[in-house]
């Protein structure tokens, strides 16, 4: 609602209570949509049906089954975009922006972009897909009139505007937008900053934001996240993970996230349990070290993407 009073492009997309209701809106469509629940669900409230009535089938889940719990008593079927993504971020103080290197997210499970939706399995940036040129056109059509819309509703927006990007044949269209740095695409885009972070995070609050004081190295990052086996449907916790020290000693970033350290051993206690980040002159030298330091890490059923970037390097 917010996207079209401001005239920033995105899917066109209906929202329903009813099951009823949104089964015939599903006969009268050409193409098979997108179903998503209107609430937070951790990165897997949104559904690519393969058939229409896969489709159906997840609507009534949502909306009669409650197996979405409190995010699922709206639903939203929206048109099905198709491109490549891109997610760009911006730190903003209310008025000005200032836009990061862009990154690109693996949302699905397996290798070439197959399986369900997870709530990220690596990233890289910079992304080779966000051209100068597209960047513009992100700022000028998406973030700027983003951000001059909140100040128009009396709330001007300080922080971390996510943008989330499909590059379709029509052109630039917004998948959704996030109040924060987004997970995984953070882990790749942070280690890039030149910049003191806490500085930039106090010009956001007192209105001073500059974005040509800010530096960023010129370099390449990517993330790889290792999940544990099963998820995003159900895993085991508790599994020794070994390993970390060697993959810091091979200059990774390790950040823990379902971990738990227990009677001094560290155990898996989530779905996405580490992201390793690796650096380098070029995305070829990031994957490089990021799998480096995958290597060197063990626990029992941990799985990964093994061609994160693999388009581009």
């Amino acid at each position: 609602e917010f996207m079209e009073k401001y005239g920033i492009p995105t899917g066109s997309a209906v929202t329903f209570t009813d099951f009823d209701e949104a089964t015939r809106y599903l006969r009268q469509l050409d193409d098979i949509p997108v179903v998503k629940a209107r609430g937070l669900a951790a990165g897997k409230g949104v559904i690519l049906p393969v058939t229409m009535a896969e489709a159906a089938i997840v609507i009534r889940q949502m909306l009669e089954e409650d197996r979405f719990g409190d995010a699922g008593p709206t639903v939203l079927v929206e048109e099905r975009m198709r491109g490549p993504e891109v997610s760009v971020l911006a730190f903003c103080d209310g008025k000005n922006l200032a836009v990061m290197p862009a990154a690109q997210d693996h949302k699905r499970l397996f290798d070439r972009d197959q399986g369900p939706n997870t709530g990220g399995m690596g990233a890289f940036a910079p992304s080779p897909q966000a051209t100068p040129e597209l960047l513009d056109q992100v700022r000028s059509q998406v973030l700027e009139p983003a951000l001059a819309g909140m100040t128009a509703e009396g709330t001007p927006y300080v922080g971390v505007l996510y943008a989330g990007i499909m590059v379709t044949e029509a052109g630039i269209k917004v998948l959704e937008f996030n109040c924060r740095f987004g997970d995984p695409e953070t882990q790749a885009i942070l280690p890039l900053l030149n910049s003191d972070l806490i500085d930039i995070f106090e010009a956001c609050i007192d209105g001073t934001l500059d974005e040509d004081a800010i530096a960023w190295h010129e370099r390449s990052a990517m993330t790889v996240v290792m999940a544990s086996g099963g998820y995003p449907g159900e895993y085991a916790v508790g599994v020794e993970i070994t390993g970390i020290e060697k993959a810091e000693a091979h200059r990774c970033l390790v950040f823990q996230a379902g971990t738990n350290f227990k009677e001094k051993r560290l155990l898996t206690d989530g779905g996405r349990v580490l992201a390793v980040t690796g650096q380098g002159r070029d995305l070829g030298h990031a994957a490089r070290a990021a799998y480096t330091g995958v290597n060197q890490i063990r626990f029992n059923s941990a799985h990964y993407l093994k061609d994160i970037a693999a388009t581009w390097r």
